[in-house]
């Protein structure tokens, strides 16, 4: 569930500029799983892709797999990379900090 509220921060975050327009947008949804990726006039980018696990027992879960750009104040085009699983959001990118292994 914080997987999702997450997610759905970040979407919200990268589509509340003004003045901004979706410039492409393609989805797939199926009962298993979806797919999508759009772009806005900004440069920003967002493609998800997850897949529904363990379907029709009490382990239900979906894993989703994705990554977002956007290009920041500084002129420099930011990447996420991350996965959403029954492990929690997982998110990497080269300006992202990395906690010390224990």
């Amino acid at each position: 569930m914080k997987a999702a509220i997450i997610f759905a921060c970040l979407l919200a975050v990268a589509f509340a500029r003004p003045e901004v327009e979706i410039v492409r947008q393609e989805s797939d949804v199926q009962p298993e799983g979806y797919s999508f990726d759009s772009e806005t006039s900004d440069g920003s980018k967002h493609s998800s892709s997850g897949v529904l696990n363990n379907v029709g027992t009490d382990h239900e879960s979906i894993a989703v797999k994705g990554s977002f750009s956007f290009v920041a104040d500084d002129g420099q085009t930011y990447t996420v990379n991350y996965v959403a699983d029954e492990n929690g959001f997982q998110p990497s990118g080269a300006h992202l900090p990395v906690a010390p292994v224990a």
